[in-house]
């Protein structure tokens, strides 16, 4: 519901409370979710009204393949709570993630630069 300001309507804005509900208060991933994890739609329909708005709207970005961190900005929740609907997204088989190969648990170096190079830009 809108609210109303000098006569003229404000846009809807999520809610730390909503980001609350729609979770379920959890605020960990059933599995392991990377930040530069990429995530893609497995399907090619849209999901119907018996998905939450934000299931949707993770379904939509991810038709392109995008990362994790990508969607949390995109979508403008906390990194937590995008982690925690991706991960039960991928559980109920609407997304497919693909987690980054780390050797010994080690970094990737590529991975590093690019990030580098990418904060530089900003």
């Amino acid at each position: 519901m809108a609210s109303w300001h000098n006569g003229e309507a404000e846009p809807e804005r999520s809610s730390l409370v909503r980001m609350y509900a729609v979770t379920g208060g959890r605020t960990a991933p059933r599995s392991q979710l990377a930040m530069e994890a990429l995530v893609s739609s497995a399907t090619s329909a849209q999901l119907g009204t018996t998905y939450t708005r934000e299931y949707r709207a993770i379904s939509e970005l991810c038709r392109q393949v995008r990362s994790v961190a990508e969607i949390s900005a995109l979508l403008g929740v906390p990194l937590g709570v995008a982690r925690v609907l991706i991960a039960d997204m991928e559980a109920d088989g609407l997304v497919r993630v693909y987690q980054p190969q780390l050797e010994a648990g080690l970094p990737d170096k590529g991975l590093l630069e690019r990030v580098l190079s990418g904060l530089r830009r900003l």
